[in-house]
């Protein structure tokens, strides 16, 4: 009796032992959770995922930030695996990647917006400009297509509807003060500063020649544009539960308040 007792004890003792063991590999196999790699640019898209990274730790998500230095790389990289996820483009430029190279890649969510801006030597804000005043504009299309949208935007001119995201200066159908536009290549557009009321400068551009969109700008793009960057994962993962928990750790308090912080809105938070 003692010694079946003593059996059935142990029985128990082992099997709670091995419930405990297998608990334990369950929680040590989850925090050994390999880390999301997460592929960016050098620069602002990098700072922030550094603190996205330290949010995402403290709720018990690893990040590994991967920086490259040719932007062009990165969607080829998240594309084939080599990394879990992206934040460095605009919707409108994957849409053209997806589009030219048939990668299976879908965004989830918004993550920052870089401005475009008007920047002028000549207007202290846009109700100075005089009519006929000669502004100046991209050439490139997807450079000139947001320049004049911002401009709608400050009901500055208004464009054919059908023009969308593609529209061009033939798509301008009002224009109140009878501006005159000169379309440069970006490399010629901080210098026509000297001449022009005007001018429209991504904030790449921007940041080259030492203009901050907020600080500098007489208008700036808003938020919430069409051209808001965005964060990228393959098809086939967009609904992995590690896909809500680094969004939730991009679009979390603390991520805004470095954004503001750091940037001064000339980073802009679209979320």
């Amino acid at each position: 009796m003692v010694r079946n007792g003593i059996v059935r004890f142990v029985s128990v003792w082992l099997l709670a032992a091995c419930g405990v063991v297998h608990q334990g590999s369950a929680v040590a196999a989850e925090s050994a959770a390999p880390a999301v790699r997460v592929g960016v640019t050098r620069g602002v898209h990098a700072q922030i995922l550094d603190e996205v990274k330290r949010v995402a730790a403290a709720r018990g998500l690893g990040v590994d930030v991967v920086e490259f230095d040719d932007a062009s790389r990165i969607d080829a990289a998240l594309a084939d695996g080599r990394i879990d996820a992206a934040s460095f483009e605009d919707a409108q430029q994957l849409a053209a990647t997806r589009a030219r190279k048939r990668y299976a890649l879908t965004e989830v969510a918004p993550t920052v917006t870089l401005p475009m801006a008007l920047y002028s030597r000549k207007l202290k804000n846009l109700n100075e400009l005089q009519p006929g005043a000669t502004v100046a504009i991209p050439a490139d299309p997807r450079g000139m297509a947001r320049a004049l949208v911002l401009l709608q935007n400050d009901t500055l001119v208004t464009l054919r509807e059908q023009a969308g995201l593609h529209a061009t200066l033939r798509d301008v159908t009002g224009n109140r003060l009878g501006l005159k536009f000169v379309a440069l290549r970006r490399d010629r557009l901080y210098a026509a500063l000297d001449t022009a009321a005007f001018v429209a400068i991504d904030s790449d551009d921007a940041a080259r020649v030492g203009l901050q969109p907020a600080r500098d700008s007489v208008s700036l793009e808003d938020a919430r544009s069409p051209y808001a960057n965005v964060l990228t994962v393959r098809n086939a993962d967009r609904a992995k539960p590690w896909v809500a928990q680094l969004v939730a750790a991009y679009h979390s308090d603390d991520v805004a308040r470095f954004i503001l912080t750091r940037y001064q809105d000339s980073v802009r938070r679209p979320w």
